[in-house]
């Protein structure tokens, strides 16, 4: 009976603490210990850049959250990742907002606003549905580099420079057995056929070997702030008269040009123009500040027309190593 009475003043005391300091006393978790509390959600940083145009130009939303459970920009830009940035449109002055729903339900917001100069007309022209200018559909054939004399190296970049042996596998084509992509521009040298498939507002070029693919807007957006580094790199592209021009950064350091690894510093400008039978006049410069001196304008080359050819084949690359000795049969 004693006992039973002072568990109840005991209860009573717990119950009276928790009605002074507003909360119920810890909970303990399944392991016996207190339960863990979830970081709040912050906004790091939120902004648009540049924050004043004129109508139709681009803009960039860059934002940074921490440890959100859901993140978004309204203005039709939707569901977004914790930390990224996005190109937008704007016809006139907009109010971006950024809403951050963290632990317990918390909620943040962030806004910016771009103003916008120009009237309607110039927003019409921005809306202006975009043609093909030149029609660069079909598959296309390699071309090899013959004298690409390389600027100057910068001091130490010698470590850069590939030594290959006589009996080196990739030879000139770059070609070897672990079937990676070849990066740009040595995917055009590779003994292979590419595809483009082009559309109003982005071309895609298929790589028959390894089966590699660039995605290259040709809407007028710009790159990423802060592009993944990618076999391929990042690819945006606009027309210049019957010539399209496409500018690529994000590279990761793993691929080759022309004889010379390069850092994820490497920037590729590529320059397509249709010629009279068909085939295309590509044209190159490929800059590597922490490799070359200068860029580096390789020489013009022709990837010819393939007018039999309806499409790529499927590559498929098969592996040679054995795996076997990896599992415990019993």
């Amino acid at each position: 009976m004693i006992a039973h009475m002072r568990s109840r003043i005991l209860y009573a005391l717990l119950l009276a603490i928790a009605s002074v300091y507003g909360q119920a006393p810890p909970q303990a978790g399944r392991g016996g210990g207190t339960a863990r509390v979830a970081p709040p959600a912050r906004i790091v940083t939120f902004t648009a850049q540049p924050a004043s145009i004129q109508a139709g130009q681009p803009v960039t939303l860059v934002w940074a959250a921490e440890n959100p459970n859901a993140t978004t920009i309204d203005q039709g830009v939707g569901r977004v990742t914790a930390r990224g940035s996005r190109q937008v449109f704007p016809t006139a002055t907009t109010s971006y907002t950024l809403t951050v729903t963290g632990p317990n339900n918390a909620m943040l917001t962030s806004s910016v606003t771009v103003t916008v100069s120009g009237g309607k007309a110039a927003a019409a022209t921005a809306a202006a549905p975009v043609d093909l200018h030149v029609d660069l559909n079909g598959v296309y054939g390699f071309a090899g580099v013959r004298g690409a004399e390389p600027p100057p190296l910068k001091p130490g970049a010698e470590k850069f420079r590939i030594v290959r042996g006589p009996n080196d596998v990739r030879g000139n084509t770059t070609l070897g057995t672990d079937c990676k992509p070849l990066g740009v521009p040595q995917s055009f040298v590779t003994p292979y056929p590419f595809q483009i498939v082009q559309t109003p507002k982005l071309i895609l070029m298929v790589f028959e070997y390894p089966n590699a693919i660039r995605f290259i807007p040709t809407d007028g957006r710009a790159h990423p702030v802060d592009p993944d580094p990618t076999w391929m790199g990042d690819s945006v592209a606009h027309w210049e008269g019957d010539t399209l021009v496409v500018d690529t950064i994000g590279f990761n350091d793993k691929t080759e040009v022309s004889g010379f690894m390069h850092t994820e510093s490497l920037h590729v400008v590529e320059r397509f123009r249709r010629i009279e039978n068909g085939s295309l006049q590509y044209d190159v410069t490929v800059e590597d500040p922490n490799v070359f001196t200068r860029p580096w304008v390789l020489p013009t080359r022709t990837l010819p027309f393939r007018p039999e050819v309806d499409h790529v084949d499927e590559f498929v690359c098969e592996t040679s190593k054995d795996y076997d000795k990896l599992f415990d049969k019993k």
